[in-house]
């Protein structure tokens, strides 16, 4: 019996390696309790449905923002434990780009308070 080559050895462990990748990318399915042996009933992992979270970060910033009085950063950083820099790329990213409402910031006692001015978009299509 012939000792395999270091070409042999290294190509085995290259296809080992992918199909242990492959193996751990697909999800194994859930079996729910009297699913019979010939058919089995699969459910849908709960990471996969899609479910709006009302007691998100993101949703109580912008109820934070909706209030009459709007947000400060500190207030923002308090609800959230997310630093000031965060703070400001939310409101910018997602606030603004993302989500397209209308941030209005203002200067009062020294500090910059944010709020969103109507619930509709800041950008809207010019009629044509």
């Amino acid at each position: 019996m012939s000792k395999p080559n270091k070409r042999q050895t290294a190509a085995l462990s290259k296809n080992k390696k992918k199909s242990v990748l492959r193996a751990a990318q697909v999800p194994a399915p859930i079996m729910m309790k009297g699913s019979e042996i010939g058919a089995p009933r699969i459910q849908v992992r709960p990471s996969a449905q899609q479910t709006s979270r009302t007691e998100s970060k993101q949703a109580r910033i912008i109820a934070m923002l909706r209030a009459p009085g709007g947000a400060t950063i500190e207030t923002l950083m308090r609800a959230t434990g997310w630093q000031p820099h965060s703070i400001r790329g939310f409101l910018a990213g997602v606030i603004r780009k993302k989500l397209a409402l209308n941030l209005e910031s203002t200067v009062a006692d020294s500090r910059r308070v944010y709020r969103i001015a109507d619930p509709t978009p800041s950008r809207t299509k010019p009629a044509a």
